[in-house]
């Protein structure tokens, strides 16, 4: 992190908004978070998809490349890209 952003704080806020679960929902009995991040003047798609398995939550995590220019574009991405990755992994996604 840049010595500016330290100075002024930018830095922490941006680490923030990499937290914030946008939109919720549920795809083959898997949970879905997605949550997009602002990243260089765009929105980067990224969340978490989650199961509970034998009694213990299990997450995995990802961020893919593409970014958007609006919250909303990137959301709705990252529960379709989630979707795909469920579809295509199904529970060996947590290896």
């Amino acid at each position: 992190m840049s010595f500016w952003k330290k100075l002024f704080g930018q830095g922490q806020a941006a680490a923030d908004n990499r937290t914030t679960v946008h939109r919720e929902t549920e795809h083959k009995g898997f949970r879905i978070a997605a949550m997009p991040y602002a990243e260089a003047g765009q929105f980067q798609v990224a969340g978490v998809i989650s199961k509970e398995i034998d009694g213990t939550l299990r997450e995995h995590r990802f961020v893919r490349a593409d970014r958007f220019a609006t919250l909303n574009e990137a959301t709705d991405f990252s529960v379709v890209k989630a979707q795909q990755i469920i579809d295509q992994q199904g529970e060996q996604l947590f290896g």
